[in-house]
């Protein structure tokens, strides 16, 4: 095995090596299902939408039918890279008078009145329609058989479906059809969801019309009526997904690309700017040094974060400001010189998974689908085994910021798949899920690649450390001296016996070698997936 850095946490597992086709995800059943489409002639499109079908059924505390999605992809054909971003819109009865004029101060963060549209039926069809080879029918089959058949909770699934069971209790309909006897099923349990069965079938028939139109939106329509939600099938009928251009930068002669807002890729690349003026190989990997300027780099992006990012067809944006590596240097000089920005205050639960893909044709797929919270909003739609997701739980009521919520908007979106390119060429494909812990992931990740020359699994299990409003959560590897000399900087340091769950995201990731083309995966050990080939 090669030589690996000392200092470094000892890798959890090899790196895995295929030539033909690669998918690497957070569950080995969607993992599988996605290779199986490869190897039945699908390309990396097809692949992951099959693969984000199963993870539909397998943790649907994290995904769903319900939810959103946003992908990055590469068109080997066209050598074209492409960003589709598929969140939902407000209905269009959504407006603050409407919260306001019920008492509301903020939006409901679960609840009826937290959803929005749901994108990721058209974002899958988008796919398949402008990229795929395979139809509905063919990429769903795996996800109809797990929910028809049944399948076996692994470790990590009913570790966070455990902590939903709160929310789940709130609904009779999800308690009846997602707990049983009051209690969240337990690891090695198998699960059966007909409802969701019949909903994939429908689309499987009819493909997205199925969902904006048919018999599911009739569902959708009825129960928002009956329960006062403001969801109505006019929205759904009207929603279409939207092909962008991603934003990039470039850090030490690597583009790294994102979608832009609504989403908060942009953040990714503000830091990268940032940290791009530190000798970061010289500080050290995961020193006290390194560990602060990560901290406060963020600090700094967050906060722009929170004054703009909203959805660009309704808000003026100064993204080319924001990526300017002028604007970069006067950030970093802040930092340098002890200067303090206001931080952001914005604290982003939620849950969510990442996937991606890889051909032979040398098409790549980075796509992240989430329904933001564990099980969304909690409203679970009778008779079709969908939760809504509550991302309308992210606009804001303050009229004068641009995420303030209206009727057809898009919210600001936590969800940020990532690709990397390297002379114009995909070179790695990867993200890292967990709402405000992504930017903070992927950073993390990227500078262990670039910067540390980690490959594409040590990258993956390094330790990480995460910055709250309130501190810093280092890993357990991050040992006594680097933690007491944080402390001694006025760092609050968090620890998991605080009685919070931090969380540090789950990594997955592809690397295409420039020079032989073949596939390099890396899975999160936090995670209960893998990274597969063949």
């Amino acid at each position: 095995m090669a030589d690996r850095p000392s200092g470094y946490r000892k890798q959890t597992r090899s790196v895995v090596h295929a030539q033909n086709g690669m998918v690497a995800t957070s569950h080995p059943l969607a993992a599988m299902a996605g290779l199986q489409i490869l190897q039945q002639g699908g390309n990396a499109f097809d692949a992951a939408v099959a693969t984000a079908a199963v993870l539909c059924v397998v943790e649907p505390m994290m995904t769903g039918l319900g939810g959103d999605m946003f992908a990055l992809i590469y068109d080997a054909a066209k050598r074209e890279v492409k960003g589709l971003n598929a969140s939902g819109r407000a209905p269009r009865a959504a407006t603050p008078d409407f919260f306001e004029q019920n008492g509301y101060t903020s939006i409901p963060s679960h609840g009826i009145l937290s959803a929005t549209v749901p994108g990721v039926v058209d974002g899958w069809s988008q796919l398949l329609q402008n990229h795929g080879t395979l139809t509905f029918k063919e990429v769903l089959a795996p996800a109809i058989r797990y929910a028809e058949e049944g399948f076996p909770i692994p470790e990590m699934v009913a570790y966070y479906w455990k902590k939903a069971e709160r929310l789940l209790l709130q609904s009779e309909e999800a308690s009846n059809k997602y707990l049983i006897h009051g209690k969240a099923p337990n690891e090695g349990t198998l699960f059966k969801q007909p409802d969701l069965a019949w909903s994939l079938k429908q689309i499987a028939k009819d493909g997205r019309d199925a969902f904006y139109q048919g018999e599911i939106a009739d569902k959708i329509d009825r129960y928002m009526k009956s329960r006062q939600g403001l969801l109505r099938k006019e929205d759904l009928r009207e929603h279409r997904s939207q092909w962008v251009q991603p934003i990039s930068t470039d850090y030490r002669g690597h583009e790294i690309l994102e979608i832009p807002p609504n989403g908060q890729g942009l953040v990714v690349l503000q830091m990268l700017n940032i940290l791009e003026n530190f000798d970061l190989k010289a500080i050290g990997h995961n020193s006290p040094e390194y560990i602060r300027l990560f901290v406060e780099a963020k600090k700094l992006a967050y906060a722009d974060r929170d004054q703009y990012i909203a959805d660009s067809e309704f808000a003026d944006i100064p993204v080319n400001h924001l990526l300017s590596k002028e604007y970069a240097k006067e950030l970093a000089d802040s930092i340098q010189s002890g200067l303090k920005k206001s931080q952001s205050e914005v604290e982003l639960g939620g849950d969510t998974v990442y996937l991606t893909v890889t051909d032979k044709q040398g098409n790549v797929a980075s796509v992240t689908n989430s329904i933001f919270s564990l099980f969304g909003s909690g409203v679970l739609i009778p008779e079709t085994g969908i939760f809504l997701h509550n991302r309308g739980s992210l606009f804001s009521l303050d009229r004068n910021h641009p995420n303030v919520l209206q009727p057809g908007k898009r919210p600001f979106h936590t969800i940020i798949p990532g690709m990397v390119l390297k002379d114009g060429k995909p070179l790695i494909s990867f993200g890292v899920m967990g709402a405000d812990m992504q930017p903070q992931g992927q950073v993390q990740t990227l500078v262990n690649l670039i910067d540390f020359g980690m490959n594409i699994q040590a990258a993956g299990d390094a330790p990480r450390f995460r910055h709250y409003s309130h501190g810093v959560f280092l890993e357990s590897e991050m040992g006594p001296e680097i933690r007491q000399e944080l402390s001694d900087q006025g760092y609050t340091l968090l620890k998991q016996s605080d009685g919070d769950d931090f969380v540090v995201g789950g990594y997955q990731g592809i690397r295409i070698d420039p020079e032989t083309g073949l596939f390099q995966g890396g899975s999160d050990p936090r995670k209960d997936g893998c990274a597969i080939g063949f």
